[in-house]
């Protein structure tokens, strides 16, 4: 009888170790895909964030390169002009771009930066259309709003 008993103990003894080392296994294995979830997870935002500001500054490029052709329309502009004009063909193709650009930064950017930019396009705008008044410079009159513009946008790529 103390054989068997010592027997059914060692048995015991075994299947517990089996049992224990399951469930050793399985959470080692558990936290291990847990990390690797976490890592993917970790690496897919990193990702979208590259993504996403590669985004943006394609957007800033695109604002700023069109806001210098409206400004070197500004500078070309006639005292009169008639709606066949190539001045105004080109100009009113210019100030459309201006536009959609404008547009873009408000989706993709927070507002401080799409406020700045939209009050550039207003003097870029302005410029363009109805012209200055009297001793006022096309370089220095959106200078103001071009620099908070860049400043914002500096502030958010940062």
């Amino acid at each position: 009888m103390t054989v068997m008993a010592g027997q059914i103990w060692v048995s015991l003894i075994s299947l517990g170790g089996v049992v224990l080392g399951g469930m050793l296994s399985y959470l080692v294995q558990y936290r291990t895909q847990l990390s690797a979830e976490r890592a993917e997870q970790q690496r897919q935002r990193i990702a979208l964030s590259e993504t996403r500001r590669a985004e943006r500054l394609a957007l800033l490029e695109r604002f700023i390169e069109v806001s210098a052709e409206a400004e070197r329309c500004a500078y070309t502009r006639p005292s009169e002009w008639e709606d066949t004009d190539d001045w105004y063909l080109t100009t009113r193709e210019v100030m459309y771009r201006l536009w959609v650009a404008d547009r873009l930064l408000r989706i993709q950017f927070p507002l401080p930066v799409h406020d700045a930019a939209h009050a550039h396009s207003l003097d870029l705008n302005r410029s363009v259309w109805r012209g200055l008044p009297a001793g006022e410079s096309v370089r220095d009159y959106p200078e103001g709003n071009r620099s908070a513009f860049l400043d914002a946008a500096r502030e958010v790529m940062g």
